[in-house]
């Protein structure tokens, strides 16, 4: 299969890579590394990336971002970078790449833990985690040309912990080798709609 992993520098991106490339033609996107650029948050860009990459067989999102702090000291802005990048950023990947897929292609997109495990600083992670697993699960119903689309919902990484183990304590962490073997669930299965929860 022909594959792009958008975000396939990160530490997800890059055991999905590891993971699939024994198998397939991975074509990695990033923001400003990669085989071909993207900004998840402009349309344009996307699009841009969709001509130059052309037909597929899987899309795989493993990118956006969202802001971690205190309820009381959120406000609009800090729940619209959530909004913009990690939640419509890759909802728009499916808009705008449906035309793309190949007949029975898949889409593969990432949520998180927070919406089923919330942490504090985690609004906004929680309420775009929720959002996702949501859409996922409405979209797969109307997808046409035996199009699938999922989601893989992953706890901390262990490669995270040094940075982030004083927001999660008490989580298990798990490596993100094991995280990657959702994905290849979702791209090399047969299911649709549904919400792949790692840890």
């Amino acid at each position: 299969m022909k594959i792009i992993v958008v975000g396939g520098v990160g530490t997800i991106g890059q055991a999905i890579v590891k993971e699939l490339a024994p198998r397939h033609t991975i074509i990695v996107a990033g923001r400003h590394s990669g085989d071909v650029q993207v900004d998840i948050e402009k349309n344009s860009s996307i699009e841009s990336m969709y001509k130059k990459v052309g037909k597929v067989d899987a899309v795989i999102s493993a990118a956006g971002n969202v802001h971690f702090g205190l309820l009381k000291e959120m406000h609009a802005a800090e729940y619209q970078l959530g909004l913009s990048s990690k939640l419509m950023g890759q909802v728009n990947l499916v808009l705008l790449g449906i035309d793309y897929l190949n007949d029975g292609g898949s889409f593969t997109l990432t949520s998180g833990i927070l919406n089923r495990d919330p942490i504090c600083l985690g609004s906004s992670a929680a309420m775009v985690n929720g959002a996702l697993d949501g859409f996922v699960r409405a979209a797969a119903i109307e997808m046409s040309r035996n199009l699938r689309i999922n989601v893989v919902s992953p706890t901390v990484l262990q490669e995270s912990m040094g940075a982030y183990e004083s927001y999660f304590r008490g989580f298990k962490p798990v490596p993100a080798a094991e995280v990657a073997l959702a994905y290849s669930k979702s791209v090399e299965g047969a299911q649709t709609g549904q919400v792949y929860c790692v840890g």
